[in-house]
């Protein structure tokens, strides 16, 4: 099975959040992939946070932990579209750009969605992990 994930986990392991272990156990329980935007959203996160010691953790997390990251194509970013005007900043699931992009990959393969927090609960996007 193939997991698709949001840079709001990615983030969530590397500051050692609750919700750390979950997560990283459902990464290793799967195939998973990452939008680009997703990346680069945890990216320019932790790099904010913690400067190039920040980059370095992400790139070692991401390679030690074998996630993938998915191309983006035009359908892709047609779906982001259509996901911003459906669960944009202006609804009740307030999606931002990298949100966007991982509900398109999610929706594109048709996968489960790893994230931490309560955006995504207002979409169609079935949860890789059930609360």
């Amino acid at each position: 099975m193939t997991t698709a994930v949001d840079a709001s986990a990615i983030v969530a392991i590397l500051l050692d959040e609750p919700e750390k272990q979950a997560f990283i156990e459902r990464i290793l329980a799967d195939k998973c992939e990452i939008s680009p935007v997703g990346y680069w959203e945890a990216a320019v996160r932790v790099r904010r946070l913690h400067g190039e010691e920040g980059m370095k953790r992400l790139d070692r997390l991401i390679l030690e932990l074998d996630i993938r990251i998915a191309p983006a194509v035009a359908e892709t970013a047609q779906l982001a579209t259509d996901a911003e005007h459906s669960y944009g900043k202006r609804t009740p699931a307030r999606l931002n750009l990298g949100d966007c992009f991982a509900y398109a990959l999610a929706k594109e393969r048709n996968l489960p969605l790893l994230y931490k927090g309560g955006d995504f609960i207002h979409t169609d996007i079935e949860p890789a992990l059930k609360a």
